[in-house]
């Protein structure tokens, strides 16, 4: 067109129809990045309520508290957590599955195996055996804390909480990245993909927190001194490779040297190479 024109190269074309087009163009684009910047600070802010959820945990570990009372509830939690998980609210005491509550509950606390008989069952109610399993818990735990001394245990405590929230938290960032960089696809379900951030977020988040608790309460309830030990010398000399029947030291000459046109030792009047120097 500008060729056909005839117009000079960096002339300023004005049209009403193409400054229109030109600003409607301009609208849509500054709306199209405005919505991205918006949809980015509504991602953030999700994570960013975890985080802060999370530093101010790692905050009480690092300041040095007394995280005892903390522990404890991660024991009653994680008790009560399998309890829930295994029998349901609406099941009969003869119906409860023990056998898959002893495999999910006795690895993270070591109790005794639970068992009970027909006739206890029928008096038993499921309030009743979670409140028998956290005093049991806690008593095992108390056990555990009687063999260290007090500072000790508690440092234990939170290095402990520290390791297993740092290594969760690493991992949840991971998944909360792949979530964010899939979630734009529930658009097609006619979703709105924040919202589904949320939620699916939400739940996450929640599964890390069971995770820290349960990881948490079980390396404490395994841990153990482990006795010190010192080396001791256990090859003890037998020999050596030394040969004893050897002289220890060369043998040196005690009188002075004969030297052959010196007259000989034994009295002869010869010179010592004549006489009894002659074999030498």
């Amino acid at each position: 067109m500008f060729s056909s024109l005839g117009l000079p190269e960096g002339e300023r074309i004005q049209h009403k129809m193409l400054s229109s087009a030109i600003e409607r163009a301009q609208k849509r684009i500054e709306s199209n990045n405005f919505g991205i910047r918006k949809s980015l600070l509504e991602f953030d802010q999700v994570n960013n309520e975890q985080r802060e959820i999370i530093y101010a945990e790692r905050r009480k570990v690092l300041d040095g508290e007394n995280m005892r009372d903390t522990i404890l509830r991660m024991i009653m939690d994680t008790v009560e957590s399998c309890v829930n998980n295994c029998i349901g609210d609406d099941q009969s005491p003869l119906e409860w599955d023990l056998e898959e509550l002893n495999n999910v509950l006795l690895p993270i606390i070591p109790l005794p195996k639970i068992e009970f008989s027909e006739d206890q069952l029928r008096k038993i109610k499921k309030k009743d055996l979670i409140q028998k399993l956290k005093e049991d818990a806690v008593k095992l735990y108390e056990e555990k804390e009687s063999q260290f001394p007090e500072e000790q245990i508690r440092e234990v405590e939170r290095v402990f909480l520290l390791k297993v929230i740092d290594t969760k938290w690493m991992d949840h960032i991971d998944n909360m990245d792949q979530l964010r960089q899939g979630i734009g696809l529930q658009a097609y379900g006619q979703r709105q993909p924040i919202v589904e951030y949320k939620f699916q977020g939400y739940e996450m988040f929640n599964a890390m927190i069971d995770s820290i608790r349960e990881e948490t309460v079980k390396l404490l309830m395994h841990v153990r001194i482990e006795q010190k030990v010192e080396r001791e010398q256990v090859a003890k000399v037998t020999g050596t490779n030394r040969d004893d029947s050897l002289p220890n030291a060369p043998v040196r000459r005690t009188g002075k040297k004969v030297m052959p046109n010196d007259p000989c030792p034994c009295g002869s009047g010869k010179k010592y190479k004549f006489c009894c120097g002659r074999n030498v």
